[in-house]
């Protein structure tokens, strides 16, 4: 047991007191906090140059409100603290004729084309028409093409054309201002009141709340807002921060194991501590540098949550078990890592045999949505016993409400615990044979035969 320790202490001081580790213990969190802070700032630095749109209005009424509520637009809402953050929409009526449609559209795209407009649009005579008076079909499950979607334009439906179809700003904007016309339009002209159906049918809230509870002394205390970008950070932060750690803590033990291989170190230090020592010694290290991790990194993590008043998102019971599967989930990954680094010559073999591993890994992250949706399902609460996979999904169910019954973590964590005897003892047995071996890797058949024939 000493020289186990002595090999850890070694390994842990390795690993924390090199320019790299203190780098990348900066550098993790300003990468992730500056790219938040990036597409942020990205996100305000649009084209304000203005947009000058055609508009070909066979109806004769639609030019004069698009080009008020353009008009209120450019004023007001796209300015803030005195800076313009939108461009402005430039509206221009042109009147061609409207008996060939496609031909104008085509002359319309020639001018886009020459830049003269940024897009046009299209608005035909029979546009205040409804469809079902169109001899459009009337059942849903006939094709009927909607307005500003892909595919051909609709028989009556208002077209915008532009040479930027990834720029949605304008259709944003042009669709309520066009609808919301048309339809006042159609209301009067069948004889009722616009502001009578826009009363009756104001949209009403429906609040996302949490189940209502009893107080101490017995009074109803309301239930609580929701906040679904909240629950929906917490187990993204913790799973990225599980991944993270086994990246850092054990992806390192195969260039540590096969580096002491190929110069010839390992067959030194096998001179005084027999292979499993040597093995448990760098796994028992590489859990203290994910445990020293976990506490600067959640440690800061959980403060500030309690500061900002998001306390309730990071129980004490949640970190207590994530450093758990935290440190199960290293010591399983990182015995496959060992047994790896061990049993081949080079990293580029290194790499072809990482695969298999880092599938089991990667898995997690791929299904993690699902599970954060319904924690409570039959999938979600199957999958989460799966131990390669137990550590990640189990911490995401016990980081969304409602929680899970303590039973599950416990047996979670049995089942990840037996694994990881199982793996670190397997691994054991190829790290016995693999550290000596000089030449050619080995294969994966290989490498089973060691594991299990000894």
């Amino acid at each position: 047991m000493r020289k186990i320790i002595a090999v850890a202490v070694r390994e842990y001081q390795a690993a924390v007191k090199t320019k790299a580790f203190l780098v990348m213990l900066v550098m993790m969190p300003v990468f992730m906090l500056g790219g938040i802070v990036f597409q942020m700032t990205m996100g305000k630095r649009v084209d304000t140059r203005d947009k000058r749109i055609a508009v070909v209005d066979c109806t004769g009424r639609l030019f004069d409100v698009l080009a008020q509520s353009a008009h209120e637009r450019n004023t007001k809402h796209i300015f803030s603290g005195g800076t313009q953050i939108g461009p402005r929409f430039l509206l221009e009526r042109v009147a061609p004729s409207c008996e060939d449609l496609d031909q104008v559209a085509f002359e319309m795209s020639q001018r886009v084309r020459n830049e003269a407009f940024y897009a046009f649009v299209i608005i035909p005579a029979d546009v205040m028409t409804p469809r079902g008076t169109q001899g459009a079909p009337e059942s849903e499950d006939d094709p009927v093409d909607d307005e500003f979607t892909g595919g051909p334009a609709a028989a009556g439906g208002v077209r915008y054309h532009s040479n930027t179809p990834t720029y949605g700003d304008v259709v944003r904007w042009l669709r309520p201002n066009v609808q919301a016309e048309i339809q006042r339009v159609r209301l009067t002209a069948a004889g009722i009141d616009p502001d009578v159906v826009e009363t009756a049918t104001a949209p009403v809230s429906v609040d996302n709340l949490g189940l209502v509870t009893r107080g101490q002394g017995g009074q109803i205390v309301q239930a609580q807002k929701a906040d679904e970008i909240a629950n929906f950070i917490a187990p993204f932060g913790l799973i990225m921060l599980m991944f993270l750690t086994v990246q850092v803590g054990a992806a390192p033990l195969i260039s540590s194991v096969l580096e002491e291989k190929t110069q010839r170190i390992a067959e030194v230090l096998l001179g005084s501590v027999n292979p499993f020592s040597l093995m448990m010694g760098k796994l028992i290290g590489m859990v203290g540098v994910s445990l020293t991790l976990i506490t600067i990194y959640l440690g800061g993590a959980y403060v500030a949550a309690r500061r900002l008043g998001y306390g309730q998102y990071f129980p004490q019971h949640l970190v207590v078990w994530f450093a758990i599967e935290t440190v199960l989930m290293v010591t399983l990954y990182g015995s496959i890592f060992i047994a790896i680094g061990s049993a081949v010559s080079d990293h580029r073999e290194a790499q072809s045999m990482l695969m298999p591993a880092f599938i089991f890994l990667i898995l997690p992250l791929m299904i993690w949505p699902t599970v954060v949706k319904e924690p409570l399902s039959p999938f979600s609460t199957f999958v989460s016993f799966i131990p390669p996979a137990t550590p990640m999904l189990m911490t995401v169910r016990q980081a969304v409400p409602p929680g899970i019954p303590l039973w599950q973590p416990i047996v979670g964590a049995v089942l990840v615990l037996i694994t990881t005897v199982g793996c670190v003892f397997l691994a054991g047995r190829i790290f016995r044979v693999g550290i000596l071996m000089t030449g050619k890797g080995a294969n994966l058949r290989q490498m089973l035969g060691w594991a299990f024939r000894g």
